[in-house]
Formats: C-alpha cells, structure tokens, sequence
C-alpha cells in the first residue's frame, strides 16, 4: 500500500485535486475522514457530533485523529487498511504523528497563489472575511523537517495540477 497526505492551505483545493484524480483513476481510494462539521458541498466526509467523535476515538475507530480549525478530524482505521494507492486529506500540523501512524507516509504539498486562496475561500461562503485573513496568515505554514514531500501549485488549470498529482503517485499501469 502507499499511502498519501494531502496537505496545504484552506482554499487550495485538496478535495477538487483528489476527486479528480479519482475519476481518472478509480484504483485510487479516497479516505472519507469523520469531521465535527455540517456536511459541506465539495468536501465529502463524515459528518459527527464531538460527542459521538470522542466516543468513536475511544473504541478505537481511527488510525489517526487530529484537532484544527475549532474542529476535529478523523481518519477510519479501516479506510488506510486498505491496498493499492491511498489519500487523504490531512493537516500540516498533524504530519509528524502521520508520519508516525503510516510508516512510509508520502506528503502531496498542495500549495496556490495567495490571490487564489483568497478568492476560492470567499466562494466557498464558509468563512468571515476576518476567519479568511487568518486562514491566509497560515497559508506558508512550514511543514516538518524530514518527510517525503512533493509540491504541486493548483493556483492554475485543474487539468494540470491533476497530471502533477497523478505523477507523483506510486500508481501500476494497468491494462483495461
């Protein structure tokens, strides 16, 4: 199994970027993470309340949890379980105890233009103007020393960013 963390600041398109590259290669498995959030259009998670969150983190239910954003974050145990080619979506600030809970943990940098961010933060209606200013404060966040990392700029064509992602995969050609 190779497994990914998809990382970068709100607004870089995380979500878009693996869905489209699930569509043009359905071997890869998209983890559906568990969110203390409403569902939300364009993001496809489990939506939980923090009480059923703590609950499922004590039994035992994720491989790795996190907290950002005034929310937390799960990954299922089941979904990283899995073969062949696995992404999900993570936190910068969660990488190190990633990289301890996927021993071979690759990190795909999804990065955009500040202008970028800005304006796709504001479409997406979720934020004030005041919480996208702090969320385009962390848009540089380091990442930690010593992981595998390759960045992609999705500041442009969709199109693009999905070929520099689907390069960066551990992906077998397969025959149809």
């Amino acid at each position: 199994m190779s497994i990914y963390a998809v990382v970068g600041p709100s607004g870089a398109g995380k979500d878009t970027l693996m869905a489209a590259a699930r569509a043009a290669r359905p071997e890869i498995h998209l983890v559906r993470r568990v969110v203390t959030r409403e569902a939300a259009v364009g993001e496809d998670h489990r939506p939980v309340t923090e009480s059923t969150f703590r609950a499922l983190r004590a039994q035992g239910a994720f491989a790795l949890s996190w907290s950002a954003h005034g929310l937390s974050y799960g990954i299922p145990r089941e979904a990283v379980e899995r073969r062949g080619c696995v992404l999900f979506n993570g936190s910068r600030a969660m990488l190190e105890a990633a990289a301890a809970a996927f021993p071979g943990l690759r990190v795909l940098h999804v990065t955009a233009r500040r202008e970028v961010l800005r304006a796709r933060l504001a479409a997406r209606g979720r934020e004030s103007a005041e919480e996208i200013e702090r969320r385009l404060a962390r848009a540089d966040l380091p990442l930690p020393p010593g992981l595998d990392v390759i960045t992609i700029d999705n500041s442009g064509a969709l199109e693009e960013s999905v070929a520099r992602l689907l390069a960066a995969l551990d992906l077998k050609e397969t025959t149809p």
